[in-house]
């Protein structure tokens, strides 16, 4: 049997599952569109985290602001800071070798303008390492992305529900329903595309719109709370391992019961130290 040089093997292309130990960069992500293939994306807040889904093949990890929820305590994301976003993207770098790490341009830290945001984003680039950044908004926030984009930061865009927003929304609703909240959606992502992201996010947006907009753009699309027919789809990670208390989104699909496992571990742990079984013999020093 013929054996086949290195040259000469197929190099695996795939985003997830993909054998390359290199970093995946925003080319990989316009030739997966290309490929239509679909990839999956999960937020990340630490080193450890990151590099578990980075072991398990995730091609993209975003920072998102939605730490502010899960991993901060506050009861939105409009408290979360550069100082906080830029320590905890610097820290899932350091945790990851192969995936593409986003981070998040928190709320108050772009919407002044473009040099704001490029002051910023540079931050996160400089600092934390980041391969790219994400800001939330369409036709508004187009002059920031494409300013960005100009300077040498891809961007992923946010449409759709916009969390950072929520203040303005009284919540969480849904978005794109009705015929002209529709087309407004569909002009937000058109506008962040022609500004030069490499991405967008849909969150919160009704099946059928979301393969309209899918349909109609170049850039891939990645859902939460959007349909199957996005390109990428992507959850918040405590969401995802059901380590989140109480109700989440309808979007959300369990795929552990984390918070409960953690927590008969940590009983067993105390179980075992007012019972005297722990530290045993073998975890004793003589």
């Amino acid at each position: 049997m013929t054996q086949l040089s290195p040259a000469q093997k197929p190099v695996d292309k795939s985003l997830y599952g993909g054998t390359s130990s290199r970093r995946i960069t925003v080319r990989d992500i316009a030739a997966a569109k290309e490929r239509d293939e679909k990839w999956p994306m999960l937020t990340a807040y630490d080193a450890m985290t990151a590099s578990v889904f980075d072991e398990a093949g995730i091609p993209v990890l975003l920072v998102g602001d939605s730490m502010g929820n899960c991993h901060l305590g506050y009861e939105s994301t409009v408290p979360v800071t550069m100082d906080e976003i830029t320590l905890l993207s610097a820290a899932v770098v350091r945790g990851t070798k192969r995936a593409l790490v986003v981070g998040d341009l928190p709320f108050g830290s772009y919407q002044e303008g473009p040099v704001q945001a490029l002051r910023n984003a540079t931050r996160l680039v400089k600092e934390a390492g980041v391969g790219a950044v994400k800001l939330e908004g369409g036709e508004r926030s187009a002059d920031q992305v494409e300013l960005l984009v100009s300077s040498g930061i891809p961007v992923m865009a946010h449409v759709g529900l916009t969390p950072q927003s929520v203040n303005a929304y009284g919540g969480y609703p849904v978005q794109g329903r009705g015929e002209e909240a529709a087309q407004q959606l569909l002009r937000d992502a058109k506008a962040v595309q022609d500004a030069g992201a490499f991405a967008v996010v849909l969150e919160a947006v009704p099946a059928e719109l979301a393969a309209e907009v899918t349909r109609s753009l170049h850039i891939p699309t990645v859902g939460i709370g959007a349909g199957l027919d996005c390109d990428a789809q992507v959850l918040v990670w405590t969401d995802m391992a059901g380590m989140t208390a109480g109700r989440v989104p309808k979007f959300v699909k369990k795929y552990l019961e984390l918070r409960e496992l953690l927590g008969g571990a940590a009983k067993a742990f105390a179980d075992d130290v007012v019972g005297g079984a722990f530290p045993s013999a073998e975890h004793t020093f003589h």
